[in-house]
């Protein structure tokens, strides 16, 4: 199959007609885990869509969602564990869709290390980058091996994780993806092995997920645009080395190992159904979030997320 031919084909033959313009403001640099996006974008399927898409990678990880929130951005891509934490904040967010529909993160350690199962750590350093989440998460798996974060020492790492675990500055990390950080390793020569919170007395969760402002927000062209990311994740799977070409076509800073092996490991994490929503999985997770203190009482799914193919 020739993909370039292919979306030429798509793209000369999509109608010459007005194209409703959006604004989608990434979580971070381009990524495997932004695949649906980008593939729709260069297959044509927004442009078959009636849209013309903006993709944005922000200037801090922080941002997206007041973007989407104070309108500067239609769409931004966050995190489901995020958007309980704004949400119960005040911020004007909801979630419309989502992108990457398993956890990533994980508490990553050596696999030749000192670290069998989780009650080795006590005593032991774990590295983090954000505070907040990434220490609730870890207490609530300790908690598994009757531990708490006083039994452990918490080191902020930045966003070194790997290298901090490798270096041996940290015997663990909270928060490494494990499509990259354990890729990474293996790239490097050091082994590595997550322990999983969805495994470890952790509510499972929708890693990234699109979300707007529920005020403001054009719920037809967020339709169309999950709509073609849908159609983009079925080109994904079913075409992955083709797919592959096309994404890593778009800049030459993707066209490594690192990035093609986390394609691969990302591909089966894409939502198949991006409006579809699991009203259970944010039930759980908002009365996790309350349960750790994260947030005070809690908020019915209709304050924190919408599927619009139901409306």
């Amino acid at each position: 199959m020739n993909v370039g031919l292919t979306a030429v084909a798509i793209l000369t033959a999509t109608p010459a007609t007005a194209q409703d313009k959006m604004t989608v403001v990434l979580d971070w640099f381009v990524n495997p885990d932004h695949g649906p996006i980008i593939i729709a974008q260069e297959v044509g399927y927004f442009a078959e869509a009636g849209l013309e898409v903006e993709v944005i990678a922000p200037a801090d990880p922080a941002d997206p969602p007041k973007m989407a929130a104070t309108g500067r951005a239609d769409i931004a891509i966050s995190y489901q564990p995020q958007l309980h934490l704004q949400v119960a904040e005040g911020l004007p967010l909801i979630r419309v869709g989502t992108l990457v529909a398993t956890p990533l993160n994980c508490l990553l350690v050596l696999d030749e290390g000192p670290i069998d199962e989780i009650a080795d750590l006590r005593n032991r350093r774990i590295g983090f980058s954000v505070s907040g989440f990434e220490e609730a998460l870890l207490s609530a798996m300790l908690d598994q091996a009757d531990l708490s974060t006083e039994d452990v020492e918490m080191v902020s790492v930045n966003w070194s994780l790997s290298p901090s675990l490798m270096s041996g500055q940290v015997d663990a990390v909270i928060g490494a993806f494990r499509n990259f950080e354990l890729n990474q390793m293996e790239i490097e020569g050091v082994a590595g092995r997550c322990f999983y919170p969805e495994e470890e007395g952790v509510p499972t969760y929708d890693e990234l997920i699109y979300v707007a402002n529920p005020d403001t927000m054009d719920g037809d062209a967020i339709r169309r645009f999950l709509s073609a990311t849908e159609r983009a994740t079925q080109f994904i799977v079913n075409h992955p080395q083709e797919s592959w070409k096309v994404f890593a076509g778009t800049s030459a800073e993707l066209q490594d190992e690192l990035n093609e092996r986390a394609w691969i490991d990302t591909i089966p994490r894409f939502a198949l159904r991006p409006e579809a929503l699991d009203q259970g999985r944010y039930i759980r997770f908002e009365a996790f979030l309350e349960e750790m203190g994260l947030i005070e009482g809690t908020r019915p799914v209709s304050a924190l997320a919408v599927d619009l193919g139901a409306e």
